[in-house]
């Protein structure tokens, strides 16, 4: 793969991971490049503020939701979520390989690996037939190492401290 084509990773169990990766997003847009966001298991019923923005003024980010609305229960996900994390990937496959972006994010794929909706190796394989000018970022904790292995770079958003338990419910602009 060339060297301008990168592999990069946010994992841990810290808050910010998808923020770090809309962050690149961001500034691949700023430099008139085409980014896609694919969201392994959030349902186009809910709404995200990114997605949001993204729609209002940002005709560079496409954000596409993979999922159902429910949340997807992670000790045992139904073969609804798991078919939904397929397509996703399917979907990751024909951008990354198509040359029309700049950048692919797949939000949330690492979780995906992790509960067995879909095999490390598939995304590995999806990841080798990237265009050569598309960068990737994989989000989400639990990220396997043989994804960690290929990457360029990973970084590790570890809590430290959270809100949440202190009982602060979810707030827009925040969480969502």
């Amino acid at each position: 793969m060339d060297a301008g084509s990168l592999v990069l990773v946010y994992t841990g169990n810290g808050k910010g991971k998808t923020t770090a990766a809309l962050g690149l997003a961001l500034r691949q847009v700023g430099w008139d490049r085409r980014v896609l966001v694919i969201q392994f298991m959030k349902g186009k019923g809910n709404v995200y503020g990114e997605r949001v923005a993204a729609e209002r003024y940002l005709p560079l980010l496409e954000i596409e939701q993979h999922g159902r609305d429910e949340f997807v229960n992670l000790a045992d996900p139904a073969e609804v979520d798991a078919r939904l994390a397929r397509e996703a990937l399917k979907r990751a496959e024909e951008a990354l390989a198509s040359g029309d972006y700049g950048m692919v994010v797949l939000d949330e794929v690492n979780v995906a690996v992790a509960t067995g909706m879909i095999d490390a190796r598939d995304v590995l394989t999806v990841l080798d037939k990237r265009h050569e000018d598309t960068d990737v970022v994989l989000t989400g904790r639990y990220c396997p190492k043989e994804i960690a292995d290929r990457a360029d770079m990973v970084s590790e958003v570890r809590e430290i401290k959270h809100h949440f338990t202190r009982g602060v419910q979810a707030r827009k602009g925040i969480e969502y």
